[in-house]
């Protein structure tokens, strides 16, 4: 009795169909991945931006920016009992991502000018991002370079 009605999938099928979800579900990975990126470089920008308006209300009271500043953590932009960040940023993790082989695994980097009047914050992007190509950047109280 050779029933030629059966209904059902062959192998070739399941294997084709197996196939395509695998192709669709690595393609949704990558592209996780590189939103992800993208995602903590925007956050590293936001930072920065974040940082230099709390220096802008500090230098705004105290007619200097402050000598040293420690990113992370409960560390705070300052003086006295006048708050003018809570807590201060700390780099994204994984924060060697994106194309830049000058970004290494470090934190952003505070260095107060001589006598208070400037400072520069260094940080990197992994990838092109709001106008600066990847790689190693400052933040100046003029913007963003």
């Amino acid at each position: 009795m050779n029933n030629k009605n059966q209904k059902g999938f062959t192998l070739i099928e399941l294997l084709v169909v197996i196939a395509i979800i695998g192709l669709l579900s690595t393609m949704s990975v990558v592209a996780l991945n590189t939103a992800r990126q993208k995602s903590r470089d925007a956050k590293r920008l936001s930072d920065m931006k974040q940082v230099q308006t709390a220096l802008e209300l500090y230098y705004s009271d105290q007619n200097r920016y402050p000598a040293t500043l420690a990113f992370g953590g409960t560390n705070q932009v300052a003086s006295g009992t006048r708050i003018y960040m809570a807590a201060t940023p700390s780099n994204p993790s994984p924060r060697t991502d994106g194309s830049s082989p000058a970004c290494t695994d470090s934190n952003y980097l505070y260095v107060g000018g001589t006598g208070g009047t400037t400072y520069n914050i260094y940080y990197c992007i992994g990838d092109a991002t709001g106008g600066l190509p990847a790689g190693i950047h400052h933040a100046t109280p003029a913007g963003l370079y």
